[in-house]
């Protein structure tokens, strides 16, 4: 998935600071024996290599369908074969097409004589993802599936219909004309399985509401950058994940009942960030943040200082898509990443 913020190239440069830091401060505990939370999971990519390292992971998202792609791949999959994966992935594949919410409101057919018309989707793609959700839930209503195989399956719509979008990236915005990939009839791809032995919980929440109720080894942060607000540059994939029938506003078709989150303001940022770090009962804390965003670097290291050892090392990788497709100010191709870390005192 074409992702903002994603840490899918940067995972190695992550896994190594960490095991580095740990080491440094003496701590020579095997990954079985931590702890590890991911508090802005997003697509569940770290936590996701947590749980293979062999740690003990708590994911969380604020975002629905964070916690649906998040509760498979950290808490779901264990007890899922290849082969069972390929089966599902063929039974939902068979449900009809069906003109539902995501048709009526987001493929031209469905829109084209509103004031509103869209194109996101093909009508074929957007009527066969509304066939599939609905299928999907009679399948669980039914207990023709279990509750791992429901979030695999609604996790593998997601990452599958993302690809047949008809957006430059994110879903801020739809093309005037459909592209070649989203003509493509969609195929149900299923999930990637992540076995694991330890302990896994995932969470659907304020990170600072989450932040209290915690305790453990290692806490991961990649809050948002900026102002862009995840709730309307992905607001399909939370319909999709909720299966609701939202009230819905605007050009684009967004959700009324958008969570919005106080990382994303530059009022609000700094407090909620050393509200964070000041109740975050953990030894190592990691920050994923780049050079770009609305909190100042100097001010990430005042904060976090306030409560240990503070040190940073830095990476540079291909600046997200969106960027240069939708924000022209940027006008280099790489971003700068900073991983600020803190060994907490006692």
């Amino acid at each position: 998935m074409n992702y903002i913020g994603s840490k899918l190239s940067l995972i190695d440069f992550l896994k190594d600071t960490i095991q580095d830091t740990l080491i440094s401060n003496g701590d020579k505990r095997l990954p079985r024996q931590l702890y590890f939370a991911d508090l802005f999971a997003g697509t569940g990519t770290v936590s996701a290599a947590a749980k293979e390292l062999g740690c003990n992971v708590t994911a969380n998202d604020l975002m629905y369908y964070s916690y649906v792609l998040c509760r498979h791949l950290v808490a779901g999959g264990n007890n899922l074969t290849e082969k069972r994966a390929a089966e599902l992935c063929s039974l939902l594949s068979s449900a009809e097409c069906t003109e539902g919410f995501i048709y009526k409101n987001y493929s031209l057919g469905g829109t084209q004589d509103s004031s509103t018309p869209r194109c996101y989707f093909s009508d074929y793609n957007a009527a066969k993802c509304d066939g599939m959700r609905v299928a999907l839930e009679r399948l669980r209503q039914q207990k023709e599936i279990t509750e791992d195989e429901y979030f695999f399956l609604l996790a593998s719509l997601l990452t599958s219909i993302d690809k047949y979008a008809n957006t430059a990236s994110v879903y801020g915005s739809f093309l005037k004309k459909i592209k070649k990939t989203a003509l493509r009839k969609v195929v149900l791809t299923p999930m990637p399985i992540v076995k694991g032995n330890g302990n896994y919980l995932v969470h659907n929440c304020d990170a600072n509401e989450l932040i209290t109720k915690l305790s453990g080894d290692v806490l991961y942060l990649d809050p948002p950058y900026n102002a862009r607000q995840y709730s309307s540059n992905y607001h399909m994939l939370e319909t999709i994940a909720r299966g609701d029938s939202p009230i819905i506003r605007g050009k684009t078709g967004v959700r009324t009942d958008q969570k919005k989150s106080r990382f994303c303001s530059s009022r609000h940022v700094l407090m909620e960030f050393e509200r964070l770090i000041a109740n975050a009962d953990f030894r190592y804390i990691f920050l994923s943040y780049n050079n770009e965003g609305l909190m100042p670097l100097d001010q990430i290291k005042a904060i976090m200082s306030l409560y240990g050892s503070y040190s940073v090392r830095t990476k540079s990788y291909r600046r997200f898509k969106a960027d240069s497709d939708e924000n022209r100010r940027h006008k280099n191709k790489l971003t700068t990443e900073y991983l600020h870390i803190l060994v907490k005192n006692p």
